[in-house]
């Protein structure tokens, strides 16, 4: 019976698309042609100035990466559960995920060590931003 029904499906799929045919496409040319002028125009850049760009960008870039350890401490006492702090922190995003799967990491332990972890490091917390490690410790 399966065999029928596919053979049934393959067939009634060929019927169908045996009367679209290629010749119904054609092309414009005036059309791309009007397309092509009213284009803006890409600018090249030589690779040292990129590099030079790239530089001024990775510094603004390690500037805006400071992260406020208060906040981080709130978010973990009350939303910890759905780690929501790991995600202030700039971790990975399977990382919150697996927060929220084993009902805030291993029922509510994860987050209590992750807000003890924060507590005492307040000072410095540089080591767990970015931190790709499920264990932010």
């Amino acid at each position: 019976m399966k065999k029928i029904l596919f053979v049934f499906a393959f067939v009634c799929t060929m019927l169908t698309f045996s009367n679209v045919k290629a010749a119904n496409y054609h092309v414009n040319d005036a059309k791309i042609d009007v397309l092509f002028e009213q284009a803006s125009s890409t600018i090249m850049m030589n690779l040292n100035d990129m590099s030079s760009n790239m530089m001024a960008t990775t510094t603004l870039n390690s500037t805006v990466k400071a992260k406020d350890p208060i906040v981080a401490i709130i978010l973990d006492f009350f939303l910890g559960g759905l780690g929501v702090h790991r995600f202030y922190l700039g971790t990975k995003v399977m990382t919150g995920v697996g927060y929220i799967l084993t009902c805030g990491g291993f029922f509510g332990l994860m987050p209590l060590v992750d807000l003890i972890v924060l507590a005492i490091n307040y000072d410095d917390i540089s080591q767990f931003v970015d931190n790709p490690k499920f264990f932010m410790w």
